[in-house]
């Protein structure tokens, strides 16, 4: 696992940037102090690599730990899926959902009405997000995963100008946030443009 946050604004608290613990053993160590808050952070991987678990851990460790609540906004897997996913993992994440400490949330959307209509809008994801979030008064957001989200979108203009636009509205609603994505063969994305506009990335690599 290898984790790179970008450098601190200077101009914002003396240079010094704010952290957001996830609770994860070692990992809070590696990172001084866990994920850059109120920003966003890329976890990429291959297949397997932990990536939605990781977004899962940071969102248990932190209602548990430090009483932020948080939502998981999937695009790939049902709720169903996920609580079977983390059976094994002794996360009661299903125990969190009811309580609302955590919001769910599963995004079904067609790829072939997207290209059929030849338009992609965001608007409808920040209503539900905005929902979601104020809802129960997150701090923390996961949304696994990017490729998913915007597997619709077939010209790369459009594609940069809408993953800018949600970086930029997950920023202004000063969350801190983990975005997954699979890792392309020359970059840490397929679209190979997440990672310019992250904070931070962290790289995640299961070797045998």
């Amino acid at each position: 696992m290898a984790a790179t946050p970008k450098k601190a604004d200077p101009a914002s608290n003396h240079g010094q940037l704010q952290k957001c613990p996830t609770g994860i053993k070692g990992f809070d160590e590696i990172t001084e102090g866990g994920l850059p808050k109120n920003r966003i952070t890329l976890i990429s991987g291959g297949t397997g690599s932990g990536k939605t678990l990781l977004g899962i851990d940071f969102l248990v460790n932190g209602v548990i730990h430090y009483k932020e609540r948080g939502v998981f906004m999937s695009f790939e897997e049902t709720e169903d899926e996920i609580y079977q996913d983390v059976a094994s993992l002794n996360l009661d994440l299903r125990g969190l959902v009811s309580k609302k400490e955590i919001c769910f949330e599963h995004v079904l959307l067609d790829r072939d009405d997207i290209l059929e209509k030849g338009e992609f809008n965001l608007e409808g994801l920040f209503i539900r997000l905005e929902l979601a979030i104020d809802s129960i008064g997150a701090t923390r957001v996961v949304l696994d995963s990017i490729e998913s989200l915007f597997a619709g979108i077939a010209d790369p203009g459009i594609l940069r100008l809408e993953i800018k636009r949600l970086f930029r509205w997950l920023k202004l609603k000063r969350v801190t946030a983990v975005v997954t994505g699979e890792q392309g063969q020359t970059s840490f994305t397929r679209h190979g443009l997440e990672e310019f506009i992250s904070d931070c990335i962290i790289l995640l690599d299961n070797r045998v």
